[in-house]
């Protein structure tokens, strides 16, 4: 029991009970099944960024851009569906894909090629896609009576009780599971956060994995960006303003290391969770907007702290074992 409370994956999940204990003590509404589906679809977006952006912190890079990348593709497919309401839904998810991965790919080569550092690159990148979106748009807003039917319906299209972006997250949190556990590329990406160093001499390619986990970054953000403008029937100029920030927190919450080369996708989906019921809880039990920021930023900032310590204690713990080798060794 006690080794089963040592992971960070269980104490995160014997949180989210206990929050959601507490929360539908106070609104007993919260565990009502139309409550429950708003957060499993709204929460389905930031599983999915989240997902990819562990990508990058796991080989000790950043993408800031991602919000921007989401709000210039889904202005970019509003307008299309604007100006052609009878396009099919299949052409808009590949040219939001294809959108997506081309400023994806953007900031891969200026990373990987050219070796600028992520949070330069990003941030920099992030500042243009959101200039471009004001560029395209002109500044107007696309609302869901210029956009057409099926553009709008999609996302939130129902199997089995679940909408369609539910699903979409679900298959992308399987295939990043295999990606990372079993595929060579997937553990490739842990030894080059981990040990840098080490993984050059035994020749896993830098350039190659950054350049392919910024693409997959931006094929994400694309799609992501399509499904968030069709999910809430409206593009503006400030889609999804700040959400690269949820999925850093997202990723920290989950127990992946800032410092690279450590994270799982259950604790990342853990903590998509959570952010998820936080945002969603704090306007049902009347907590001031003011206080939903500042509360937060307080859970961001206890699972940095969390973490770093978690780190410390299982650095000593090597350091030990490998100084009790030593003086075995010698004896």
């Amino acid at each position: 029991m006690r080794r089963l409370l040592q992971r960070r994956e269980n104490q995160l999940a014997a949180i989210i009970i206990l929050v959601v204990g507490l929360i539908t003590l106070r609104a007993p509404v919260f565990l009502s099944m139309g409550s429950i589906d708003t957060i499993m679809t709204d929460g389905a977006i930031l599983t999915m960024m989240a997902l990819v952006q562990m990508l990058a912190i796991l080989t000790r890079g950043i993408d800031l851009s991602v919000s921007a990348n989401m709000a210039l593709t889904g202005m970019v497919v509003a307008l299309l569906s604007k100006d052609h309401p009878e396009m099919a839904v299949t052409a808009t998810i590949v040219l939001a894909l294809g959108l997506g991965l081309l400023l994806g790919a953007i900031n891969g080569v200026m990373i990987a090629y050219v070796g600028i550092p992520p949070i330069v690159v990003t941030l920099g990148t992030m500042s243009i896609y959101r200039g471009l979106v004001f560029q395209v748009s002109g500044g107007a807003w696309v609302n869901a009576q210029q956009m057409g039917s099926a553009f709008i319906a999609f996302p939130t299209t129902r199997l089995l009780g679940l909408t369609a972006i539910v699903w979409i997250a679900a298959v992308m949190v399987a295939a990043i599971y295999l990606f990372l556990n079993h595929v060579r590329k997937g553990r490739e990406l842990y030894a080059l956060g981990g040990n840098p160093t080490a993984a050059r001499y035994v020749g896993i390619n830098n350039t190659h994995n950054q350049m392919l986990v910024y693409s997959l970054i931006g094929l994400v953000s694309g799609l992501c960006g399509y499904l968030w403008v069709a999910r809430y029937a409206v593009a503006y100029t400030e889609i999804a303003l700040g959400f690269e920030l949820q999925t850093v927190a997202a990723c920290v919450i989950g127990g992946v290391s800032m410092a690279g080369g450590r994270g799982t996708v259950l604790g990342c989906v853990l903590g998509s969770v959570f952010l998820v019921i936080i945002f969603n809880a704090l306007p049902i039990i009347n907590v001031s907007p003011f206080w939903q920021l500042a509360i937060s930023g307080a859970v961001i900032l206890a699972a940095v702290v969390l973490n770093s310590r978690s780190e410390r204690s299982k650095g000593k713990l090597i350091l030990k074992s490998a100084q009790l080798a030593a003086v075995r060794g010698t004896a």
